[in-house]
């Protein structure tokens, strides 16, 4: 593996006794994406039915194998052969981009105005600078479907809230540090709140459940009320945290 970066990477991290942590980078970038797209398929080639599952993340991708068809020590050694040959997928580059419609609006984005007043923005401002940007998708987690995205313009960056709320609508759409991200369904939730999209992100009788996979490129687009209503749309408001 020949890149940019630190002396100390890749590193193989063990994970249990089925797998192992591949950590190839330290620091979140959209640069890292063919690497990580690359190793994923790498080790679906090597490991065959062997291989149980994949967790892609910013920098890292978890292995997990079959410990009774392969020994850790052998699945550390094809993990070594598949680093020192790996290249970047350069497709990965050119993921199609899925467009997410948003309704900005205070109703259902209350962090909207907050926002707004650390960046010393208008509303409308905020909105351009969160819609017009291509996100990548770096992991699922935290729910099913769930989309952790990156990376925002650094003047809406905003931190957690200091208590999360108990109760998030699906569809609404938010930002926390360099991350932003849509909720799929009800759940409690930590990160400002600055609309809500009417799309179905998650559906268990969907080809792979998640409408968003890791790879893929993303945009929201502003829409108006009654456009977002008429996709169906959740309109109930929210209060802004206390």
């Amino acid at each position: 593996m020949t890149r940019q970066g630190s002396s100390r990477l890749p590193r193989l991290e063990p994970a249990g006794l089925d797998g192992w942590m591949v950590r190839l980078f330290d620091a979140i970038d959209e640069a890292n994406m063919p690497w990580l797209t690359a190793l994923a398929r790498e080790c679906e080639g090597a490991f065959g039915d062997r291989l149980v599952d994949l967790v892609p993340s910013y920098t890292t991708l978890l292995v997990i194998v079959d410990p009774l068809r392969l020994s850790p020590g052998e699945a550390k050694t094809r993990l070594v052969e598949i680093l020192q040959r790996l290249r970047p997928d350069e497709a990965a580059t050119d993921a199609p981009v899925q467009e997410l419609p948003v309704w900005y609006d205070p109703a259902v984005g209350p962090d909207l105005s907050r926002l707004s007043d650390l960046a010393g923005m208008s509303l409308e401002e905020v909105v351009a600078c969160h819609s017009e940007r291509h996100y990548r998708v770096f992991a699922l987690g935290f729910a099913p479907g769930f989309a952790f995205m990156g990376s925002v313009d650094p003047r809406i960056e905003a931190p957690r809230l200091t208590s999360p709320r108990p109760r998030v609508p699906a569809g609404s759409v938010a930002v926390a540090g360099q991350q932003t991200a849509a909720y799929p369904t009800v759940t409690p939730g930590g990160w400002n709140l600055i609309g809500r999209t009417p799309a179905v992100l998650f559906d268990r009788h969907r080809e792979g459940f998640s409408l968003l996979q890791v790879g893929d490129r993303v945009r929201f687009v502003p829409i108006d009320r009654a456009e977002f209503e008429r996709l169906g749309g959740d309109t109930r408001p929210m209060e802004a945290p206390r």
